[in-house]
């Protein structure tokens, strides 16, 4: 006898919400088609951004609301639900969840697995096939310990699992949040896999893959596509002899009526939920992509004020509004500064600062579209130091003295800088990474502190 389990599964989706009325009908409808037989549905990481309103109103508890009410029966944690909150908003995201969270390589500090994170699952379908499903997210781990979370090396994590899973289970899942390449080399380490559900990389497999015995599948981004997974089971075999994979596209999907309302309704909670004022503004504080401004001046102050570093560089173009005089509410915060990303401060010889502002003066890089590093604006901007300053003779001044190329300074940036895309030194230099707080967070502290003046 043969038997199709069929698998739904989506990643990546960012809160890009625009398209969920539609995904949620679909997987529905699916559902119903597939009353008499196995299906799964499942997230593979990185549901929640917080820059969507909706998101940052409810800490991702909305979107928790959102896979239950579309009956998801597993998820994983991508690195925007795992360090992009506090360790306290973590440890509560999954409170109301109807679905299960799975992640194989995820412990607290201590080594104990957190009450709402299961290693692995045993699904077992009405006719007693075994399902075991492994995941893991990427290694993140210098954030993660950071936030009093504990990763391990994914793919040894991830075959030790499934070594000991595999006696008791007739088919083997992943689901990956690692990324392309990982997933190349875990149908090496374990050719058992029947199949793996991709993220993180955001790549797309319309037909899936196969490598060895092993299947692929992930749906890039954004709510983009949807994924569909057959695998057919031969009970006297006792094997999966069967695998297909296709995506379908949610433009194409139909679009529930209520659909717009629906939005707007998200987007109407986000907003009362951020309403509340959080400092006064004395003045209009204007942004300029390409240029210093109002608004760059008052957050290049925030941020030496926060991390007590030399001098401070940041790009233009983080700026999505201005901020407005008068009160200043955690919405208009929001609307500012979407970026789910921290501040950092990272250790540089004299020398190593030179290096970095030659860089920084690049011609193409105000125009620049920059897609991912928790950036979520369009254009890099203009890059723009504070407390550093050149003299009538072209000699640079770090907080008013002469820089020395051997003395050490304490540059304050961003961390999407620290990867080593657009400065190398960076890559390897001392860093300091402040966190959970976002630069959404500290400028809220400066304008508090400021006790209300807030003038740039």
């Amino acid at each position: 006898m043969r038997e199709t389990i069929h698998i739904y599964h989506t990643n990546d989706l960012h809160s890009h919400l625009e398209n969920w009325p539609s995904i949620h009908h679909f997987l529905s409808e699916r559902r119903k088609k597939h009353a008499s037989e196995s299906s799964l549905i499942l997230d593979i990481g990185d549901h929640v951004d917080r820059s969507n309103i909706y998101t940052e109103g409810t800490l991702g508890k909305g979107n928790v609301k959102l896979l239950n009410e579309a009956r998801y029966d597993y998820a994983t944690i991508g690195n925007n639900e795992g360090i992009t909150l506090s360790h306290e908003e973590l440890d509560s995201l999954y409170e109301q969840a109807k679905f299960e969270v799975i992640v194989s390589n995820f412990t607290d500090l201590e080594g104990n697995i957190p009450r709402w994170v299961k290693p692995y699952k045993i699904h077992q379908t009405a006719s007693g096939i075994r399902i075991g499903i492994i995941a893991a997210t990427a290694d993140y781990s210098v954030y993660y310990e950071k936030l009093g979370w504990r990763l391990q090396d994914p793919l040894p994590r991830l075959q030790a699992v499934a070594d000991q899973i595999s006696p008791h289970v007739d088919v083997l899942i992943c689901m990956s949040h690692l990324g392309k390449s990982k997933d190349e080399e875990l149908c090496e380490l374990i050719p058992s896999l029947d199949l793996i559900l991709g993220a993180h990389t955001h790549h797309l497999f319309e037909e899936g893959k196969m490598v060895g015995n092993t299947l692929q599948a992930a749906t890039g981004k954004f709510g983009m596509y949807v994924g569909y997974v057959s695998l057919e089971y031969d009970h006297s075999m006792k094997r999966v002899v069967s695998k297909q994979a296709v995506v379908y596209p949610t433009d194409e999907l139909p679009v529930p009526q209520n659909a717009g309302h629906t939005m707007e309704n998200w987007e109407r909670i986000g907003k009362e939920k951020l309403s509340y004022p959080v400092f006064t503004s004395n003045s209009l504080l204007k942004k300029e992509w390409f240029n210093g401004s109002e608004l760059a001046n008052f957050f290049g102050k925030a941020l030496l004020a926060y991390t007590n570093a030399d001098c401070a560089m940041f790009p233009a173009g983080i700026f999505l509004k201005d901020l407005p005089e008068g009160p200043v509410t955690a919405w208009d915060l929001h609307q500012c500064l979407p970026h789910p990303i921290n501040p950092c401060i990272v250790t540089l010889s004299g020398a190593e600062l030179l290096e970095v502002m030659e860089l920084s003066k690049n011609e193409k890089w105000p125009n620049l579209e920059v897609k991912g590093l928790g950036f979520r604006g369009k254009y890099l901007g203009a890059i723009l130091f504070e407390q550093v300053e050149q003299d009538m003779h072209g000699q640079l001044l770090i907080k008013g003295e002469p820089l020395t190329l051997h003395q050490t300074y304490r540059l304050a940036t961003l961390d999407m800088f620290t990867f080593g895309f657009f400065f190398p030194s960076f890559k390897t230099a001392k860093k300091q990474y402040i966190m959970p707080e976002t630069i959404r967070d500290v400028i809220k502290w400066y304008g508090i502190k400021e006790k209300h003046k807030c003038r740039a």
